[in-house]
């Protein structure tokens, strides 16, 4: 997965994930405005005791982003397996949030503990069914009852990389046969995305209008309350 992870950062240019870029800004802005659907649909109308582990946290781009949203930093975690990505996570979050570096299958979380499991991105890197499913099994075990493991991932292969593969809804349901998922399409095909912003940022609004223009899905598997 490192050497996937460096193939990926040595070929693909900076600019193409930088917020400058207004197919990045106007994506970001979607998948915010769906989440922040999503919460609000759960009634969760406080946000600062809810207790979050995000999966493969990357940077801490969107733990930062659950800030914003009214997440508790002492509340929140993350688990990053490369060292560079957790080293700037943590130059960049606060102290009392607290972060992990190594294999999330490894990290110590108690049981039934979490409200929310997150991850973004990173089933999709993950070629190993075996390795999904234990990977799926933990997470699922750290959830508390009437919590749930929020998805955000790609669904559709993509030709030109071979270190990703989608992860399909039904794949979703195989990883958490427990969970009851509700799910929604978002994001619009990167590929469209760049062409059309390029040409003007509202473009991104009008072309994601066309359900099947759209790659990734947002879901909430929700485990029961008993």
């Amino acid at each position: 997965m490192r050497a996937r992870y460096q193939r990926r950062n040595a070929e693909v240019p900076d600019r193409r994930y930088s917020f400058l870029n207004p197919a990045v800004w106007q994506t970001v802005h979607e998948r915010q405005r769906a989440l922040l659907r999503l919460i609000s649909h759960l009634g969760w109308l406080d946000l600062s005791e809810k207790s979050l582990v995000e999966v493969g946290c990357g940077s801490g781009g969107n733990l930062l982003e659950l800030l914003r949203f009214g997440f508790d930093a002492a509340h929140l975690q993350g688990i990053e397996l490369l060292e560079e990505r957790y080293a700037e996570a943590r130059r960049i979050l606060p102290a009392e949030l607290r972060l992990a570096q190594g294999d999330a299958c490894e990290w110590n979380i108690a049981p039934g503990s979490q409200d929310i499991v997150f991850q973004s991105t990173v089933f999709s890197s993950l070629l190993d069914d075996a390795f999904q499913q234990r990977l799926a099994s933990a997470m699922w075990n750290w959830v508390k009852p009437g919590g749930g493991v929020l998805w955000y991932d790609f669904t559709f292969d993509n030709p030109n990389n071979t270190d990703v593969r989608g992860v399909s809804l039904r794949r979703v349901r195989e990883l958490f046969p427990n969970g009851q998922v509700s799910a929604q399409r978002v994001t619009l095909a990167p590929p469209i995305a760049r062409r059309v912003a390029r040409v003007h940022p509202s473009l991104y609004s009008l072309f994601n209008l066309v359900p099947l223009l759209r790659t990734h899905v947002l879901a909430w598997i929700a485990k029961p309350s008993n």
